[in-house]
């Protein structure tokens, strides 16, 4: 089966978890994957990421988080002449431009719908008619939670068409450090034994300037790792109230280096503020490890992926000052954490496995492939 994944960015231009979920489906080993992205800013070009072939068209810079990148649709109607299923990655403009460039009628749509237009609410009359005429093409929807097609007022009349298949990470390779590794975290471990992590873009709706107040009120050394256009803030705000030298901010780094953080800290805090953030991968990570997370009560996957009580302890969103009773609590109490951390393990193995992810998705592709046919045949 030949998938073509598109989506606005790629490795290693970006980072983040819909970049991450290209990348584990592009990997899968009953399909031939590539993708198609645009470059944040530069000229076109093709390369390979591990085993994935990736072209990125050129860019002149983005817009709102967005590349303007003319020749997307183009490229994007091209290649889905050769595909069996076009996997859109969405919400990304370009791709519903190209999807109104026209698909073939045997090329089956796959929409995977990783979130709302959130951040620019003024833009969605604009593109509200493309978005729907994708969603109308679109053979079958794919949705990390049940929240998604409730709160949407674009699934909802395709509710038949969406199936809900949580995201799932390599458990193995969270788990597993080789010595030297071992050492990295030993080391990091002694330097900071109260450290708290968080890992994500740098923009407003990951909660980080929530976070930053809320550890500058306890006994505890902060890393967020990640980038974006928050970065100058956040650091300033960490010296406005004196959270100073116990906040890091390391910018991205590479996957190795996150998972000895991760094995080095004591807590993950999961601070989001917005329905931006639909699930969380980077705390079923940190579960896969045994790592008991504070995260927020989103009215989306979040604080179901991670259950207050249970793996995580989850606090309203945006308030500093119960994010810092739930952080302290769990740096404090021992008992408490290895029983959260236990829960998140055994819930990583049960629900939340790259694997079972992929073939459950592998598995929508063949559907739709299938109704595709049935259509196409229909209309003969």
């Amino acid at each position: 089966m030949r998938v073509l994944h598109c989506y606005k960015s790629f490795f290693p231009e970006t980072f983040g978890g819909v970049p991450q979920v290209v990348a584990a489906l592009a990997k899968g080993d009953h399909m031939a994957s590539a993708v198609l992205v645009a470059r944040r800013r530069g000229f076109a070009r093709t390369y390979r990421l591990a085993d994935i072939a990736v072209e990125a068209v050129g860019s002149l810079g983005e817009v709102l988080s967005m590349p303007i990148a003319p020749s997307f649709p183009f490229r994007l109607a091209a290649r889905a002449k050769d595909c069996d299923v076009l996997a859109l990655h969405q919400p990304f403009p370009l791709n519903d431009l190209g999807v109104m460039l026209g698909i073939p009628r045997e090329v089956a749509v796959v929409v995977h719908w990783h979130s709302e237009i959130v951040g620019q609410r003024r833009l969605v009359p604009l593109v509200a008619p493309f978005i729907r005429r994708t969603l109308a093409r679109a053979e079958r929807i794919i949705v990390s939670d049940q929240s998604m097609i409730d709160n949407s007022r674009f699934l909802r009349p395709h509710v038949a068409k969406c199936a809900v298949i949580p995201f799932g990470v390599d458990i193995d390779y969270w788990r597993t450090l080789n010595p030297v590794e071992q050492a990295k975290v030993a080391d990091i471990r002694a330097k900071a034994p109260r450290l708290i992590i968080a890992n994500g873009r740098l923009v407003a709706y990951k909660g980080f300037a929530t976070l930053i107040e809320a550890v500058a009120r306890i006994d505890a050394e902060l890393i967020i790792i990640g980038d974006g256009p928050l970065r100058r803030s956040l650091a300033a705000a960490a010296l406005r109230c004196g959270l100073g030298k116990r906040l890091s901010l390391p910018g991205n780094v590479p996957r190795d280096e996150l998972k000895i953080y991760l094995h080095a800290a004591s807590v993950l805090a999961f601070p989001s503020v917005s329905t931006a953030e639909t699930f969380g991968i980077s705390q079923v990570e940190a579960m896969a490890i045994g790592l008991p997370v504070v995260n927020t009560n989103l009215p989306t996957g979040v604080p179901r992926v991670a259950r207050h009580g249970i793996e995580a302890l989850t606090v309203p969103a945006g308030d500093a000052a119960a994010l810092a009773a739930s952080l302290a609590r769990v740096l404090d109490d021992s008992a408490l954490a290895a029983r959260l951390g236990a829960a998140g393990r055994a819930r990583a193995d049960e629900a939340y496995s790259e694997a079972t992810f992929i073939e459950r998705v592998e598995r929508v592709y063949e559907d739709a492939v299938a109704a595709a046919r049935r259509k196409n045949q229909d209309t003969r």
